[in-house]
Formats: C-alpha cells, structure tokens, sequence
C-alpha cells in the first residue's frame, strides 16, 4: 500500500462540512486543509492574511483582518485548522469571512475528507488500461507497456498519481484517468485516418505523461513539483524512463524507441507550450491534440460540477483558456447513472467516427 493510500485509510475525526456544498449566509465551523496563506498589507498599512483552505471537495478564500501576524504561523500550507465563519459573496463568488480559527493536530484528522480524487472507479479504470495494453499488436510495445503497467511499484504509482498541478486531473487517479481517456479517444481515432500506427498510437497515449510519477509528489491534497521534475520536466523524464525499459527489451528497435519517444518529447505541441520539439508524426499530431482535448474537457467537466444554477451560465474568466465559457451544469442523472464500459475494438475492427 502507497504511502497516500495508507493515509487515507486512517479513521479519525470525520468533516460534517464541505466547500462544495456550502451556501451564502451559512455559518462554518469545521475542519479544513490550508492550501496557501499570505500576510499583505492594506492600503492603510494594516497587515492582513489571506487564506486559501480546502477539502476533497473543492477550495474557498477568506481573508483574516484581525491577529493576521499571529494567526500566520498556524495558516502554513498543509496545516489543519479549525476554523469558524460566515460563508459570502463577493465578486460573485463564494469566500469565508472567518471569524476565529485554530490549529488542529493531525494525527485527529480523517484524511479521506481532504484528499481529492478521481469521481470514476480505479479498478475499472484500471482493468480498461490493461485491456488497452493487451490490443496492441505490436510485441515490442507491448512488452514496453507491460514493464510499466504490470510491475511494481511503478503500476501502483501510475494509478495513484495525479495529472497535473493544477488546472486539469489534479487529484489523486489523475494521471490514470487521463492516460486512459486520451488512449481511448487515440483507438477510437486509429482507423479514421489512413496510415496510423495503431499500435504506436496507443502506447504514446499510455505513456506521453509517465513521467510525472517523478514530476509530481502528493502531500494530502497538495500537489508539488519534486527538485527533479522542476529541473527536467515531465516530457524528458519520460522519455528517459521509456528508453531505460526499452533497453531491458531485447532487441527493441532502435527506431520505433525514437517514435516513442518523439510522441512523448513533442505532445505539448509547441514549443513555447513546454515542448522541446513540435509533432512531427501523424501519430504526434493526432496524440497532442487528443491530449489537449482531454484536458480542456476534464476542466470544463470540474467547472461544471460545481454549478448549482440549472441551465446555461457564464464561468469566471478561464486564464488557461483566456476567456469566459457558457456553460451549463452536468445533469443529476448522468453523474448518477452508471456508463457502460467502453469496448476495445481489435485493430481494423473499429468503427470509424462518420
């Protein structure tokens, strides 16, 4: 069991009240998670903190005005408190106008309620990645995929780890549910086109972010950079530990390990975007954009969870995306019913998309 996962299963003191289900004019007085705090000062030169907490559910700001010099110590990232306030409005959104708070010891805190993770069942999730892996027909890389999908204790930290920092699959399963999603849309898409490599296709989309298992550390529900991802990045992280297995691989080709890896170098698709070498291949054009669809979507699906208002409505400006979006809620009875699973087509027997 991962380090998470054992946190996780503690059974301590239970949240009553969660970010998400919180309305103007309630009052608070739970536990919650600081993500950030900040002393700044007024205009008047009066020092103030403000405060960013969290749960599983979602995160809320609030500004401290009183005993903000005193209260710092105990608003450090990754701390517990206790807090009491008054849930408002401001700006059209929701933030806390605390009152009081307390240090909360951590050894009382059930970790569960503060950890986000993937809405979608792991073990389904997972049992389809593997399904993915043994359709690819190609033996090389399949046996590839297999040294990352199967061993341990690399397969536990791909299910495990989260996507991103931030922005999209920001939780833990993160890095699971995105892998699987952009592979799944690259087999729907494999015979659409003529001359696509199926099976490279599909191992670029299980592995383009394999490296964040490195990039990334989890902490509860923050999300870091380690030295090493900060220094190097994802991109060539993964391209490294793709081309450490492959040489474990007898005779792995040569030249296919260089189209793996150009899937993964170049999946940002720009250049100025993160990437050290634009697509080059058809398979690294359809994986970038297959990549950047799954995660504006997955952002969009976020913001639309949170919405209580039914029908079409205006978000905040999205700075990823650099402009508002028109948006409407995700129906009860779809985040209720249960999908059916999707089907791995053999190659040459998937449907095209028209």
């Amino acid at each position: 069991m991962s380090a998470v996962s054992e946190l996780i299963s503690r059974n301590e003191m239970s949240k009553t009240q969660f970010v998400k289900d919180l309305h103007e004019g309630e009052r608070v007085d739970d536990l919650f998670l600081v993500k950030s705090s900040r002393l700044a000062e007024t205009r008047a030169g009066k020092p103030y903190l403000q405060l960013s907490v969290m749960d599983r559910s979602g995160e809320i700001n609030g500004p401290i005005w009183e005993r903000a010099e005193e209260l710092a110590p105990h608003c450090q990232s990754g701390s517990f408190i206790r807090l009491q306030g008054l849930v408002q409005s401001y700006r059209q959104q929701l933030q806390l106008k605390i009152d009081s708070l307390q240090p909360w010891p951590r050894e009382e805190v059930c970790f569960a309620d503060f950890v986000p993770s993937c809405s979608k069942d792991r073990e389904e999730m997972a049992g389809q990645l593997q399904e993915l892996v043994r359709s690819v027909d190609n033996p090389f890389l399949r046996k590839l995929l297999r040294r990352f999908m199967k061993r341990e204790p690399m397969w536990q930290r791909f299910q495990e780890s989260p996507a991103a920092k931030g922005i999209h699959h920001a939780y833990l399963g993160g890095l699971l549910e995105h892998s699987l999603s952009v592979a799944v849309l690259a087999d729907t898409i494999s015979t659409h086109y003529a001359g696509v490599d199926r099976s490279l296709l599909i191992a670029g989309a299980l592995l383009h972010d394999v490296g964040k298992v490195e990039e990334l550390e989890m902490d509860l529900a923050l999300i870091d950079y380690t030295p090493r991802g900060r220094l190097k990045g994802h991109l060539v992280m993964g391209s490294e530990m793709v081309a450490g297995e492959a040489a474990r691989i007898k005779d792995f080709p040569t030249e296919l390990l260089e189209q793996l890896q150009h899937l993964i170098l170049s999946h940002h698709g720009r250049q100025d975007f993160g990437s050290p070498i634009v697509p080059m291949t058809i398979e690294a054009f359809l994986l970038s954009f297959l990549d950047d669809l799954d995660a504006k979507m997955n952002l969009m699906e976020q913001l639309r969870t949170k919405m209580t208002d039914s029908g079409l409505q205006w978000t905040e400006y999205q700075r990823s995306l650099e402009r508002f979006l028109y948006l409407s809620p995700i129906p009860v009875e779809e985040e209720r019913s249960e999908k059916p699973e999707r089907q791995v087509a053999s190659a040459g027997r998937q449907q095209t998309l028209f």
